[in-house]
């Protein structure tokens, strides 16, 4: 399964759409692009295997796999990008600025129902991002 992120990128930071068989599952919300500085930089365009994650914090959630010179990149709620992530990505029902948006957790839901399906049928669910 292939979930594919197209992103724009912006200063104050990176608004994308996320689909799935051409169906637009969602926006994403991340940091500016800074050369991938930990913390402080959305990941590099690419290939990336996503797995099941859970905890406390998130529950249910998913994250990405080998990303380079990074770790712990997850797809998670959270509403503004500069508040709230530390270099991942998160999904939105709708954009509300650069880098912000609204009902992420909904929006993550939905996400993570059509991932789990598939983990559940042994197939690899891989995340392409581009822009």
């Amino acid at each position: 399964m292939e979930l594919h992120l197209h992103r724009t990128y912006f200063k104050e930071g990176t608004n994308g759409a996320l689909f799935y068989n051409h169906r637009f599952l969602g926006f994403t919300i991340e940091l500016p692009w800074l050369n991938n500085a930990r913390t402080i930089s959305c990941i590099p365009e690419g290939v990336y295997q996503l797995k099941a994650r859970y905890s406390e914090k998130f529950k249910y959630h998913l994250q990405l796999q080998n990303v380079k010179g990074r770790s712990l990149i997850l797809l998670h709620p959270a509403n503004d990008a500069r508040k709230e992530l530390e270099g991942c990505i998160a999904p939105v029902l709708q954009l509300t600025g650069l880098g912000k948006g609204i009902s992420s957790k909904i929006t993550l839901q939905k996400i993570v129902s059509l991932c789990y399906q598939a983990f559940d049928r042994k197939e690899q669910v891989t995340l392409i991002i581009k822009s």
